[in-house]
């Protein structure tokens, strides 16, 4: 029985080992050790979320392993870059939505303190406005005000920012869990999730400024503060603007009366928000910049690389000009479906909505990057479904990509990833429905 007790620990020193290797000695050029660490971060996560650990001890493991990041540089991602571009622009004044980045190495352009040739050429969005909203650049702008000159500083700046988000949004969790019902082992699915650990907080991405704002907007509402509610699903949009997708989901759960008093404190924010962006022009850039994601970005994508290559059957190029809008109309139309059902009287339901909607969009989605998953992973963890959480540990395949400056995707793997996700998931709805039969029979 001792041995037992202690195999769950020893799984958790493997993963503190892993994300040290992963975090200072790999880089994403190298696949394979890249895949090897992350299956055995996996593999470890897997066991210890299914065995009867101490929720504590697995928060403060959770916690640590973040922290273990702390003085890492990216390895797997190149978009800080950009982030620390924008807060330096920030810092002297300049508008990040106004120009484009080759703006500032013009003669046109004032010379500014940290905006330089060598930074610029790290940008991998060279061409395109920035597309990252107000909140975000708050957070930009700090990093390059505390360090405007130390890109590690810059970092560690950002880094501590979604430490802390990253926190709150364990805590949340474990509140949200307990009154659904749930037991508290399942707050550990997202906490010690390996994709969410070493996306977020090792490589830099916002979502989890999105993912805290959204639980606390949840917890908001199940204590019926819909207005107080509002706020922080402001900052979620004002983070990602993905949240507006579930709006008629709250809509749904509120009713029309008390969602005009959230609507209200919701637009009130937004516009104090998005103040920056309220003239024709930035909009016209900051929305044209979406515009092109939607038209040519494309990776890691399910459906759509199966009408891809009907298009390319059909026409013999590249048809994203006309699936990305049609899919993107698609997703519009579940999503209008889905909120179409009864009244959602709690708010485990309301999650349950949101997670299916933004599963809906990922699989019609052109781009699928694997840190797009971490929200699906903290919505279904209020759940007993867990294809979310198979599916981030198979999203590592999609940086196979990277192994050459190419940039080439491995389809076969993308076909092995999505094959596994769809199967697990059918698996699991036709388990779903059973369950549901057989307690309406039971009654």
């Amino acid at each position: 029985m001792v041995r037992k007790n202690v195999v769950p620990y020893i799984a958790l020193v493997i993963s503190a080992l892993a994300y040290l290797a992963l975090g200072y000695a790999t880089p994403r050029e190298n696949f394979t050790q890249l895949l090897v660490l992350v299956l055995l971060a996996f593999g470890a996560y897997a066991y210890v979320t299914t065995q009867k650990v101490n929720v504590w001890h697995g928060i403060a493991a959770a916690l640590f392993f973040r922290l273990l990041f702390l003085f890492s540089i990216p390895a797997l991602s190149d978009d800080y870059f950009r982030f620390v571009w924008d807060g330096r622009l920030l810092l002297n004044g300049e508008n990040p939505y106004l120009h484009l980045p080759s703006y500032y190495l013009s003669n046109a352009a004032p010379a500014l303190p940290g905006i330089t040739q060598e930074l610029f050429q790290q940008l991998n969005s060279k061409e395109y406005y920035s597309v990252y909203p107000p909140v975000l650049q708050a957070v930009f702008w700090l990093a390059a005000a505390l360090f405007p000159n130390s890109m590690l500083g810059s970092v560690i700046v950002l880094r501590v920012v979604i430490l802390l988000a990253e926190a709150g949004s364990v805590f949340l969790l474990l509140r949200l869990v307990r009154r659904m019902g749930l037991p508290d082992r399942y707050m550990l699915l997202y906490a010690l999730n390996p994709l969410v650990i070493l996306e977020l907080t090792g490589n830099l991405h916002f979502e989890a400024l999105l993912i805290f704002f959204l639980l606390l907007a949840l917890y908001q509402l199940h204590y019926q503060r819909y207005r107080i509610a509002a706020v922080p699903f402001a900052l979620a949009i004002g983070a990602k603007l993905l949240p507006l997708m579930f709006l008629p989901f709250v809509l749904r759960k509120l009713g029309a009366g008390r969602f005009l008093a959230f609507g209200l404190v919701l637009l009130a924010m937004l516009v104090l928000l998005f103040f920056p962006l309220l003239t024709p022009e930035v909009l016209g850039n900051f929305f044209q910049s979406i515009d092109l994601y939607f038209q040519r970005f494309e990776f890691n994508a399910s459906v759509y690389y199966l009408l891809r290559w009907v298009g390319f059957r059909l026409t013999g190029y590249n048809q994203i000009a006309v699936i990305g809008p049609l899919l993107s109309l698609a997703i519009l139309a579940t999503v209008l479906a889905l909120a179409a059902v009864k009244y959602l009287g709690s708010v485990r339901r309301l999650a349950g909505y949101m997670a299916a909607a933004l599963t809906v969009y990922l699989f019609l989605s052109t781009t699928v990057h694997p840190w797009y998953i971490t929200t699906l992973v903290a919505l279904t963890a209020m759940s007993h479904f867990r294809y979310a959480a198979v599916w981030s540990g198979l999203a590592i395949f999609s940086y196979s990509a990277y192994r050459t400056s190419a940039y080439t995707e491995n389809l076969w793997l993308v076909a092995v990833e999505y094959t596994l996700v769809f199967l697990w998931l059918w698996v699991e709805l036709y388990l779903y429905r059973q369950q549901k039969k057989y307690a309406n029979l039971a009654k």
